[in-house]
């Protein structure tokens, strides 16, 4: 057998625990509006999205998942201690994060986990800064598509709508906000289930299974089915804070935050950009309810949420380098 089989199993398994926890921590983006407007209930809120977070494997690609996987670290100083420590600062903050109810990212505790363990290994030159350009670009870019699309469907909807009954309008968007959550929970799986393949994909080819980087369709559908079984177990703190503590929403309210942020992500999928679903949902609720007054949206909450994801990626590649440097003593590098 070969000597490396058990450790490449084990970081596999690591992995998809990762896109699992990813599932359930993020689970909150896919579900909270709906649960909220009472749309759905949440046991059927998360089996709709669990659903859609697995078909959209078959249809999106893995242009992100290459940009994740050879595109942000050097491969040449990426071993099975830097992919094992990444992975676990990203755990880590994941599960502080989901313990106290914060919607942080998910990608970028992955990001920093990663880069965090690669520094501890070789330096910063072990950092591909253009492969960071769009990520970090899109810190600020995704949010903001966010906002201004959920803005403008809200705009527009009242606009539109405006000489209709609130009954009727009511009653329409319950029906559209099973659409949305569709496309929402479709472009989180195509954009967040990716970043688990490229670490997958990069275990096998530093374990010498691949010659080359792409990305193999078992792989595809094992980081899906992980992601859905973590949206269908539900992180239901975040929930909590996602759907009730930003603004209060109504189903059309719902509907235009869940279409802004779907937007924002295909956007970035397309382009290949590994980027926070949750930033981009968050991102949409602020815009839904900046469209009532600005006091609709508590900016207090906004505001703490902002500074979890300030600290995301510094706090996860503090991880990730810690347990490098504790692997590395231990001479398991």
């Amino acid at each position: 057998m070969d000597a490396a089989l058990p450790v490449v199993v084990l970081l596999i398994l690591l992995a998809l625990a990762f896109d699992y926890i990813n599932g359930f921590h993020d689970a909150a983006n896919s579900i909270a509006t709906v649960v909220s407007t009472r749309v759905l209930t949440p046991g059927q809120a998360v089996v709709w999205a669990a659903f859609f977070n697995f078909v959209a494997a078959f249809a999106f690609g893995t242009a992100v998942a290459k940009t994740v996987g050879a595109g942000m670290v050097d491969l040449k100083v990426v071993t099975f201690a830097v992919i094992g420590a990444g992975l676990t600062g990203a755990i880590v903050w994941n599960l502080i994060t989901w313990f106290y109810g914060l919607p942080t990212s998910s990608s970028h505790a992955l990001f920093g986990g990663y880069a965090g363990a690669a520094v501890a290994k070789a330096g910063l030159p072990a950092i591909i800064w253009s492969g960071w350009t769009k990520t970090l670009i899109f810190i600020v870019v995704a949010p903001t598509v966010g906002l201004l699309v959920g803005l403008g469907t809200m705009t527009a909807t009242f606009w539109l709508f405006r000489k209709t009954a609130p009954a009727r309008v009511d009653a329409l968007f319950r029906r559209l906000q099973l659409l949305s959550a569709a496309l929402f929970s479709l472009m989180h799986g195509a954009n967040d289930a990716q970043k688990t393949m490229g670490i997958i994909t990069g275990v096998l080819v530093t374990a010498g299974y691949l010659k080359t980087f792409e990305v193999p369709f078992w792989v595809v559908l094992a980081a899906h089915l992980a992601i859905g079984l973590g949206t269908l177990s539900g992180g239901w703190r975040i929930v909590k804070t996602m759907g009730t503590k930003i603004t209060k929403l109504a189903p059309v309210g719902g509907f235009a935050a869940e279409t802004g942020a779907a937007v924002a992500i295909l956007i970035a999928t397309v382009l290949g950009v590994g980027i926070s679903t949750t930033h981009t949902i968050t991102g949409a609720i602020v815009g839904v309810g900046a469209t009532r007054r600005l006091s609709a949206v508590r900016w207090g909450v906004a505001g703490r949420i902002v500074w979890a994801w300030v600290l995301t990626i510094p706090a996860a590649a503090t991880v990730g380098a810690a347990t490098y440097g504790f692997l590395k003593v231990v001479g398991a590098d």
